[in-house]
């Protein structure tokens, strides 16, 4: 072929495809070794779909040719056209994604026939099918942004709820959608104004089989105080799923935020004994172990779990490097066991990933907060991050447990002292980016009452006109 052919060739390619390569998958917003060990975990647990393996090769071939690996990358997509041609001859909707797939990799590896030849049969399918978008395209779509990375959460919602109004009682459609809305709802959202749980309800109705989804909307039940379904549908999903690791994991989840942390890590080693290489399991365990130190009653008792809870965190960041959640969470089991250089260090390297992916800082912030404020004592300090994490976005989680600091570390202080003006001040910017304006504004009148820093009382004198 030609140079003016193949520049054709290329400038026709994203013109109608609908694949990997022309979804917008940036290799920087994605972790590809957590990735490939979760599309491996995947694949070799078989307890998923034919449908459901296909779209998994999909995924997996796309990343061994972001990793360089063109000849994998070919072999993966060609068992997903194995796959997805197993299901009938009515699968020309679903076979779109991979023979886009298939036309950009062999353009990229110089066989331009092969290229074409899946052009032409991309041109026959549209011929057949002229209606577009596919709601096969488009919940694949919603899949792959749902797995590849939580940067691309919302895309992912979109892409479902786009093949929702094409086929509304579709279950791949509705699971996709109910499971990125449980990882994106604000934990804080009342039950009242909650989507999260009728779309949770709906998945599980059109998916009946499926005990994750069971699992996930008990999990979700619990938060609104419904405990007797919510255990209803654990115990059915662990009765039906007694050895899905899946199942196990959120199971094992449930288990340890109704109190029972013994049964939630024998749940998550079952787990574990499956899928050795899953970081979420090992996080879960030192979750587990951090729950067990605060409810140990003896030296020997906080040191034995300690080592384990610093263990499994450890594990799920090798597995993980990612991983800016376990880092934090090591960094402070660190710090509570008086190593602090090694938890200076961690949060220092959380810090760093955190800027690196553009992800994750409030959270990395608001622990470092933490950090100064009950391991190293440094309340001034620990003021001032508390502060900034809250002002990145008072209504993230974060966000709200930073003001919570706030309020208590300045009612302490005016209880002990009722003229300490900076406690008032700290209390009006609490109160300010919470948008109570008038309680904000009597903070600030009460702190310049008392202040007599001439820097401070300007900054306060600023804050309150602000409010006016």
């Amino acid at each position: 072929m030609s140079s003016t052919q193949d520049s054709t060739l290329k400038t026709s390619l994203p013109a109608f495809l609908e694949c990997h390569f022309t979804w917008g998958l940036d290799k920087n917003d994605i972790d590809l070794t957590d990735l490939l060990n979760r599309l491996e975990e995947d694949l070799n647990l078989n307890t998923e779909s034919k449908a459901r393996i296909a779209q998994t090769c999909r995924n997996m071939g796309f990343v061994k040719f972001l990793l360089g690996s063109n000849t994998e990358a070919l072999s993966y997509f060609e068992r997903s056209v194995e796959l997805t041609k197993s299901h009938g001859n009515d699968c020309d909707k679903l076979l779109v994604v991979v023979y886009g797939d298939l036309a950009w990799l062999y353009y990229h590896m110089g066989n331009f026939a092969e290229c074409k030849s899946y052009l032409n049969k991309l041109s026959e399918i549209n011929e057949k099918y002229p209606t577009v978008p596919y709601a096969e395209v488009l919940g694949e779509k919603g899949w792959t942004f749902l797995k590849f990375s939580r940067k691309y959460y919302e895309r992912a919602k979109e892409c479902f709820k786009k093949a929702l109004e094409l086929e509304p009682d579709e279950g791949e459609w509705n699971a996709g959608l109910a499971i990125v809305l449980y990882r994106t709802e604000n934990f804080f959202q009342n039950s009242a104004d909650s989507t999260i749980v009728d779309q949770l309800r709906r998945a599980v109705a059109t998916n009946p089989d499926d005990d994750v989804l069971k699992v996930l909307l008990g999990l979700r039940l619990v938060r609104h105080k419904e405990y007797s379904e919510a255990e209803s549908l654990v115990e059915q999903a662990l009765e039906s799923s007694p050895e899905h690791p899946h199942v196990i994991r959120y199971v094992g989840m449930f288990f340890r935020n109704q109190g029972s942390v013994d049964r939630s890590i024998d749940l998550l080693k079952r787990a574990l004994e499956k899928v050795s290489n899953s970081a979420f399991i090992h996080h879960q365990l030192g979750l587990c172990y951090k729950k067990k130190i605060k409810g140990a009653e003896s030296y020997h008792e906080i040191k034995q779990a300690r080592e384990q809870c610093i263990y499994h965190l450890k594990m799920a960041i090798e597995l993980k490097p990612n991983f800016i959640t376990a880092m934090t969470h090591l960094a402070l089991q660190y710090g509570e066991n008086q190593d602090m250089s090694r938890a200076e260090e961690m949060f220092q390297n959380a810090f760093h990933k955190a800027t690196e992916i553009n992800d994750n800082y409030q959270s990395v912030l608001m622990y470092y907060a933490k950090f100064q404020e009950t391991c190293l004592r440094w309340e001034s300090a620990a003021i001032k991050n508390y502060i900034t994490c809250l002002k990145i976005n008072p209504k993230q989680f974060e966000g709200k447990k930073s003001a919570e600091h706030l309020e208590r570390i300045a009612k302490k202080r005016i209880w002990n002292n009722a003229m300490d003006g900076e406690a008032f001040g700290i209390l009006g910017i609490v109160y300010k980016e919470k948008g109570e304006k008038q309680k904000a504004i009597e903070c600030f009148e009460t702190a310049l009452s008392f202040v007599h820093n001439e820097d401070y009382l300007r900054d306060l004198c600023e804050l309150r006109n602000s409010l006016q």
